[in-house]
Formats: structure tokens, C-alpha cells, sequence
């Protein structure tokens, strides 16, 4: 087994890090505050290429394995996550599943819009009632003439509202999760409506919406993929999204570990820096090990993606990276946060946001109670999710 990443590796490594100490760092604390990032940092994303990481070169991609993408992904994770869900939804989970089951036509009019940034992509899958079962979602798309007209609602899509093409999932007949179809519909469709989901604990700076379509009236040529195939597209896709979602929550609890050992070396209380007391050196170094560890999974299910392994072996990979990692972050995120003690729940320091941020990293693509069942399934052979 060889731990060691190649030099073109390291290089987007670095390339990212350098991005985000740049451009992200500096501006966290007040996207965070107004609830919005710039947008002006999308532009910047594809100037780098990191919107069409592992994409074909005639669209607009960069040529990239999937480790450098992780990687990337945990170093965007480490600067702010709600800038890392952009990348991790509109390139990881439709601009692939376009290059993966579109047509020409539809690779043509799409990615190169989507790896450039002059717009983005939102992924259109869960419903107010369907969540971790999204085989009962209940979005309907009808038959009319040589078109499809949908009507239904949809609920926490990041990007939600400032995507220019959903990759919308839509109930085309009444046969469970096989009566289940994607569609790309532009987001300027009349009948679509997105509105701000405000309020939220975590991701503040990042655009989660409400869809709303009544009526949304698309040609036949807007469908991915075969009529009644799109729950396996969605799951597909799910699938290496989670190996996103692990990086980024590495990133962030890299993060969190970080400014938690800085801090212990500048803080002094009874006439020594706190780093000097046991009792936070434990914390510091357990949450060392944890990181290290959930780095390792990910990084473990990275290179099966890039090795074609089987569905079933690349679910389980993922779904024990996505948990753990997740569930890392918020720990290391907590740790760091008692580290800092009462200055953690001020935003002139950056834990209070790690804490918030890491903690819906365990609820979406899959909440962590999920991710056990898919495990426990690949162990015993029995679905306990149905």
C-alpha cells in the first residue's frame, strides 16, 4: 500500500490551499454575518479549473483523478463549507452525472456553462416529505405531446437559487422508485420559482432554496437518461457525493484543529499557555488522531472511485468515509470550541462557525443513521431500510 500522493496531487493541493488563504479566508466572517457569499468567487472557481476537476477537456474539465478532487474539496471544506457546496453539488453532483448519462447535446449546452462558472448547477432531488426515502417523492412530470410539464415542490436544494439548470427529479409513473425520471430544466422555465430558505444553524453563505413548479413546461430533449432510470442516476450520484461531503468535513475539522492549537500556544491562564495543561493537550491530540483517520477513509474511497470498483464496494467505502468524517467534525469541532472556551461563541474567532457548519455535514446526502443501515447492509446482507 503506498500513502504517498503523486506530485500532481500535491500540486492542486496546493493550488487550493493557496486559493483558499486567499480569497477565502478573509471575507468568511462576513459572508457568514450577511448570509451570502460572493458570487464573484464562482468565476474564480472555474478560472482554476476546480468546477471541471475529472471532466473531459472538450467541455471545459481539467484533467484530475479523483484523490486530487478530494483533496481540492477538503481544502475548499477548510476555508468555509458553504463555498465548498457549491463546488461539491453543482461539479460533483450535476456537471458528472451530465458527462455520465447526457447526450451530446445536452454536454454541449450545459458543462462548458457549468466548468467556466458563469453559472451554476442545483441538484433537485429531496422533497418536504422525501428525504432519506427519496424513492417517494411526489414532484410530478407529465407526458404532453413531445414535452413533459412538472408540477410539485422541492426542499433544501443547495444553489437552489442561484443555479441556472436543476437536475430535477420527477415522478413519471406510479411504479415506486422506478417510476422515477431526471430531467435538466433550466432555471428561468416559467413555472419555476426558488425561494431563500433563511435562518439557517450552519452554511449561512450558502444559497438553499425552496423549488416551487407549477406547470414547468420541458421538451423531451431536457431528460438525462432513460424514462423511469432517474432514482438510479440520483443514487449514483449520491454515491461519490458523499466522498465530497467527507473531504469537505475534513477540511473543516482540520480547521477547527488548527485554530485549537494555535490558540492553546497564545492563550495563558495561571501563568502558563494552556497548551502546557493536560487536559487540553488530550483533546488537542485526540482530535489529531480522528482527523487523521477520517482523512484516511476518505482518501481510501477517493482512489476506489478513480479505480472502478463495483457499486456495492464503492457505496460501502463511501458511506464509512461520509459518517466518520462527518461525525469527526463535529467532535474536533466541539473540542476546539472548549479549547477556546468563552471566546469560541463570539464570530471574531472561527470555531463558533466550524461547530455550526460541521453539524449538518450528519443529516445531508445521507444522515449519518443512513449511512450505518447502507454499512449494516453490506455486512448482513439484509436491508434494513425498507
Amino acid at each position: 500500500m503506498d500513502f504517498e500522493l503523486t506530485d500532481t496531487q500535491v500540486a492542486f493541493r496546493e493550488m487550493a490551499a493557496q486559493f483558499v488563504d486567499a480569497e477565502i479566508v478573509p471575507h468568511v466572517r462576513d459572508w457568514d454575518r450577511r448570509e451570502e457569499v460572493d458570487l464573484g468567487i464562482v468565476r474564480k472557481l472555474g478560472e482554476l479549473g476546480f468546477l471541471g476537476l475529472t471532466l473531459p477537456e472538450e467541455y471545459g474539465g481539467v484533467e484530475a483523478d479523483m484523490v486530487s478532487y478530494a483533496l481540492v474539496i477538503e481544502e475548499l471544506g477548510r476555508g468555509d463549507s458553504s463555498v465548498r457546496g457549491i463546488v461539491s453539488v453543482s461539479l460533483g453532483l450535476v456537471s458528472k452525472s451530465i458527462a455520465t448519462y447526457g447526450t451530446e447535446e445536452q454536454k454541449q449546452r450545459w458543462l462548458p456553462m457549468l466548468t467556466s462558472g458563469e453559472g451554476l448547477g442545483c441538484f433537485a432531488l429531496t422533497e418536504p416529505d422525501a428525504g432519506s426515502d427519496p424513492g417517494s417523492l411526489t414532484t410530478r412530470a407529465r407526458r404532453d405531446g413531445g414535452d413533459w410539464v412538472i408540477t410539485g415542490q422541492k426542499m433544501f436544494i443547495t444553489n437552489g437559487t442561484w443555479a441556472k439548470v436543476a437536475l430535477l427529479f420527477a415522478r413519471t409513473s406510479d411504479d415506486g422508485g422506478r417510476g422515477i425520471t431526471a430531467f435538466l430544466v433550466p432555471t428561468d422555465s416559467p413555472g419555476f420559482t426558488a425561494n431563500t430558505v433563511h435562518g439557517k444553524l450552519g452554511l449561512r453563505g450558502q444559497a438553499t432554496a425552496e423549488l416551487v413548479l407549477d406547470e414547468v413546461r420541458v421538451a423531451d430533449s431536457a431528460r438525462l437518461g432513460e424514462v423511469g432510470k432517474g432514482l438510479g442516476i440520483a443514487l449514483g450520484a449520491l454515491t461519490k457525493g458523499r466522498i465530497s461531503v467527507a473531504a469537505g468535513a475534513v477540511g473543516v475539522a482540520q480547521a477547527a484543529l488548527s485554530a485549537a492549537t494555535r490558540y492553546a500556544g497564545e492563550r495563558v491562564q495561571f501563568g502558563k499557555p494552556i497548551a502546557a495543561r493536560q487536559l487540553v493537550q488530550e483533546l488537542l491530540a485526540d482530535s489529531a488522531v480522528e482527523v487523521e483517520a477520517a482523512r484516511l477513509l476518505t482518501l481510501r474511497a477517493a482512489s476506489l472511485a478513480e479505480r472502478g470498483v463495483s457499486r456495492q464496494e464503492l457505496t460501502t467505502a463511501s458511506s464509512m468515509a461520509k459518517l466518520h468524517a462527518s461525525e469527526t467534525a463535529v467532535r474536533v469541532s466541539n473540542n476546539a470550541l472548549q479549547v477556546f472556551g468563552g471566546y469560541g461563541f463570539i464570530d471574531e474567532y472561527p470555531v463558533g462557525k466550524y461547530v455550526r457548519d460541521a453539524r449538518v455535514l450528519t443529516l445531508y446526502e445521507g444522515t449519518s443513521q443512513v449511512q450505518k443501515l447502507i454499512i449494516g447492509r453490506a455486512l448482513t446482507g439484509v436491508d434494513a431500510l425498507i
